[in-house]
């Protein structure tokens, strides 16, 4: 039986998710924060500023008003930035049923709470509606285009995720399932710290057998940060950790890799963020990834240099010279 499904921000992803869940013939209403954003996309159903070419459904009713944005809905898909989610939230909580799940496709941890989105979505629901998160190597343009792609989606409650993997998986679209959802969550994030990164070793031309030290010895560390904090260690090894990082590591559409690589050709972070229309997660999420770090006195070197490169205007070469001089060790430290 097909669900109603209310997908929350008309970014991206909220696109694919509309795509997706209408190849599987569920009715979707797609919400929007801004009233002239959805009047756009009623007018052509073209995400035309992020995803050019990609057509929201004609199935998919598009609504900028909160108050009927979950009417009649049996699950919700929750694609808003980190930066802008506790606030969404806080806007769209009093008018979310209880009981109602929500799946979590945001990738990122909160500054200064270190909270993970499942996190920030359950504190705004006040736990009344369980959360489900869903991360793997999804680049959105591909996606638009029918092209094929796996993912993981985790829950505390197996039978929540088991749910959410019927509901959302499609001919093009296969999902695994996980009650990893610290793991899952973390690496969806983490990973993009070291894409930055692997896009600096980019910019400087620095060559593929640097850039594959850089994200084995970047998937070490995440790792690391990982199991300090409660997940299991084989998730970063699935999907959402060793598959995402590859993707965002490689792909030209990667936007924290994109970033990365302008920083190595010696552009300034503020001129490169000033000219992106999507927003680049890593970022922000470098500050909350480098302070769950030193709270839980994990060695992450990576993420380290990075935070300097982006926040203390340390060269990027001299932040590469730097990871290349520390200490010898055995690999499996």
């Amino acid at each position: 039986m097909p669900d109603s499904i209310t997908i929350l921000g008309d970014g991206a992803m909220g696109t694919v998710c509309s795509i997706l869940l209408d190849a599987g013939q569920h009715q979707s209403t797609l919400w929007g924060a801004f009233e002239e954003s959805i009047d756009r996309l009623r007018q052509n159903r073209e995400n035309a500023r992020l995803l050019p070419g990609a057509k929201i459904p004609e199935s998919v009713r598009l609504t900028a008003n909160e108050s009927d944005a979950f009417n009649n809905a049996s699950m919700v898909i929750s694609a808003i930035p980190t930066q802008y989610l506790r606030n969404t939230w806080k806007r769209l909580a009093p008018h979310l049923p209880a009981g109602i799940p929500v799946v979590s496709v945001t990738k990122g941890i909160e500054n200064d709470s270190l909270d993970r989105p499942s996190e920030i979505i359950s504190e705004s629901t006040k736990s009344k509606n369980p959360v489900a998160v869903l991360s793997g190597p999804n680049i959105a343009a591909e996606l638009a285009k029918y092209h094929p792609a796996s993912c993981v989606v985790a829950a505390e409650d197996a039978s929540l995720a088991e749910r959410v993997q019927r509901v959302m998986t499609t001919q093009w679209f296969r999902i695994y399932t996980s009650t990893d959802v610290i793991g899952v969550e973390l690496a969806g994030a983490s990973k993009n710290v070291v894409a930055l990164a692997a896009g600096m070793v980019d910019g400087l031309r620095a060559g593929n057998n640097a850039k594959s030290a850089l994200v084995t010895r970047g998937l070490v560390e995440i790792t690391r940060l990982g199991v300090a904090l409660g997940a299991k260690p084989e998730t970063f090894m699935g999907l959402a950790g060793l598959g995402d990082l590859i993707t965002t590591c490689v792909s030209p559409e990667g936007r924290n890799r994109t970033v990365g690589e302008q920083l190595g050709r010696g552009k300034k972070l503020q001129d490169i963020l000033a000219s992106m229309n999507n927003v680049a997660e890593g970022v922000a999420t470098t500050r909350s990834v480098r302070a769950l770090a030193q709270r839980h006195n994990v060695e992450m070197p990576i993420t380290e240099q990075v935070y300097q490169v982006l926040f203390e205007n340390k060269d990027v070469l001299a932040a590469l010279s730097d990871l290349m001089s520390r200490d010898l060790k055995p690999e499996t430290r």
